[in-house]
């Protein structure tokens, strides 16, 4: 069977910068997939690409065994013929009309009553009951966020695009709304592009992930996959791993790596075709600290280190340690208030063999 969408397009701008959306939906129904990278990585231009406010200058997307742009052939569908619903950060609800109003405003093709019964069913799916006469201005953002998001689905899109859905939330309403918007977009069961540049967003809301860096796509896949097992260096520092370090590798045995990273000794899931160097990506929140002789642990890597710095994070630690290569720890701030962390002191550093993800060099 054919993917639900493929997007295979290029868009040129002056001055040389390109970015090449290369990326799939398997199949209809209820999916996200994230368009993640920084800022200026081509995530943006990507989903104007799917929504047609521009235009390719190479390839193809389809969707729904329709081709909504075809460079060779000069085809190109405008916004409105692509039966798609698009969700921007600034959710551009008209602010002169009411809830409802908003709602049915793309459903001016259908008949008075029919546009009644979906704006009905709308408003009870979102949970926006009571609230059809309000206008936007009279909405709290998670009311404004699930009007516009109603009326981009009004019109039952074969595809539904969210840029960057939260980001006009403050933080708090951005960490209760999260769930809440998974959940809702299940019950929609439509597929769905979203854009984030935000980890916890992709992790919490996301099916497939597509990293983007430069303008390309680096690696693409189911999610948790993809952020467990980074094909690249590159794209291990944009998934946010921390520590990202090259070392020599000294023997695979036993389906263990040992990798010399300045004078330490790691070992690893042997990821295959290693060579003679690999790269190694540690997670902060995998490494554990400990103050003078380590207890009993399951952990294969102990290392003797020293504490550059600490940042606080909120309700976490963010430790910078010296173990012979720069190695960072995310602990709570009851940990380090109950070992007595201070800059200066000298620890051990425990990682389990699984934590440490191994990226060939060559």
């Amino acid at each position: 069977m054919d993917p639900h969408l493929t997007c295979a397009a290029e868009r040129r701008f002056p001055g040389g910068m390109r970015v090449e959306a290369r990326f799939r939906i398997p199949e209809p129904g209820f999916s996200v997939t994230v368009l993640f990278g920084p800022s200026g990585s081509g995530k943006t231009t990507a989903l104007r690409l799917l929504a047609g406010l521009e235009r390719p200058d190479a390839g193809h997307i389809a969707c729904g065994g329709t081709v909504w742009a075809d460079a060779g052939r000069g085809r190109h569908l405008p916004p409105q013929a692509r039966n798609l619903g698009f969700l921007s950060q600034a959710y551009d609800l008209f602010p002169h009309l009411s809830l409802a109003a908003n709602l049915a405003y793309g459903l001016g093709g259908l008949p008075a009553g029919a546009r009644r019964d979906r704006v009905a069913e709308l408003v009870a799916l979102l949970g926006l009951d009571g609230l059809e006469d309000r206008q936007p201005a009279q909405l709290s953002g998670g009311q404004r966020q699930r009007a516009a998001l109603g009326r981009a689905l009004a019109p039952r899109p074969a595809l539904l695009l969210l840029d960057e859905p939260l980001s006009a939330l403050d933080r708090p309403t951005q960490l209760r709304l999260r769930r809440d918007l998974r959940d809702l977009l299940r019950r929609l069961d439509v597929p769905t592009v979203l854009v984030t540049h935000d980890r916890a967003e992709a992790l919490q809301l996301g099916d497939r992930l597509v990293v983007m860096d430069g303008g390309r796509v680096c690696q693409e896949g189911p999610i948790q996959p993809v952020f467990d097992r980074p094909t690249d260096p590159a794209v291990a520092r944009i998934l946010g791993v921390e520590t990202v370090v090259l070392g020599g590798v000294v023997e695979v045995s036993g389906g263990l790596a040992t990798v010399a990273v300045g004078e330490a000794r790691l070992q690893a899931p042997d990821p295959g075709s290693l060579g003679l160097r690999a790269y190694v990506c540690i997670r902060g929140e995998d490494v554990l600290v400990e103050r003078g002789e380590p207890g009993p642990s399951t952990a294969r890597n102990r290392l003797a280190a020293r504490i550059v710095s600490l940042q606080p994070e909120g309700p976490l630690v963010r430790l910078t340690l010296d173990a012979g290569f720069p190695l960072e720890s995310v602990v709570t701030r009851q940990a380090c208030a109950d070992l007595d962390l201070a800059e200066g002191e000298a620890v051990t550093a425990l990682l389990k063999a699984s934590a440490i993800h191994l990226i060939p060099h060559d």
